[in-house]
């Protein structure tokens, strides 16, 4: 997998996405994920399926889609379609994500409404909450397995892990300072490389 990956980055040329082919690909996308599922699933038709991004282009539109406001997966949607075709490609990535979302959610609201007494209901919940933490994990892992591997980024990690998951400190401001230490780091760490040491 590492092999096919790093053949692909190296690859001269994409695929060409077609508006249809993006549209059917995030309203697939849209239909049949819940929340972090999602993520995984566009890599695999973006970057793997139909080979529209390099992996190292997903990587920077997946923390670029973190870091910005919004629900996360349209942002990486927008991104991804906005590589692949522009405005208009980034427009109907969207609309193939937002639209099954806003059927689903208008059905599964007048559904809880109903059913809220029950606690099969709650349980039907739980269990879908469970899964999409456990593909968000899984997408992590997949991603930080494909990060460049020097102690700068591991530091950052470490940090960013600490203040936000253990301190539970506000997003913003880490990012804030997160990012520009981020470019400061790659930027060194790209200058040693350069300098041979």
């Amino acid at each position: 997998m590492a092999e096919e990956t790093k053949n692909l980055d190296d690859a001269e040329t994409l695929e060409r996405a077609s508006l249809l082919d993006l549209f059917i690909a995030f309203l697939k996308i849209g239909v049949t994920s819940f929340g972090g599922a999602s993520r995984p699933m566009m890599h695999r038709e973006s970057v793997e399926r139909h080979r529209w991004l390099r992996e190292k282009d997903f990587l920077a539109g997946f923390a670029i889609a973190q870091v910005l406001p919004g629900a996360n997966p349209v942002n990486l949607a927008l991104y991804i379609g906005l590589r692949a075709r522009g405005a208009v490609g980034a427009t109907i990535a969207v609309l193939g994500m937002v639209i099954p979302a806003f059927i689903v959610i208008m059905i599964m609201g007048f559904a809880y409404r109903e059913l809220t007494g029950f606690p099969a209901t709650h349980m039907v919940l739980a269990g879908l909450a469970a899964s999409g933490v456990a593909a968000t994990i899984a997408t992590g892992i997949k991603m930080a397995t494909r990060l460049d591997r020097n102690i700068m980024t591991l530091v950052i990690f470490l940090i960013v892990f600490f203040v936000v998951g253990i301190l539970h400190w506000p997003m913003v401001p880490v990012v804030i300072v997160a990012i520009p230490a981020s470019f400061a780091a790659a930027w060194y760490t790209d200058k040693e490389a350069r300098n041979g040491r």
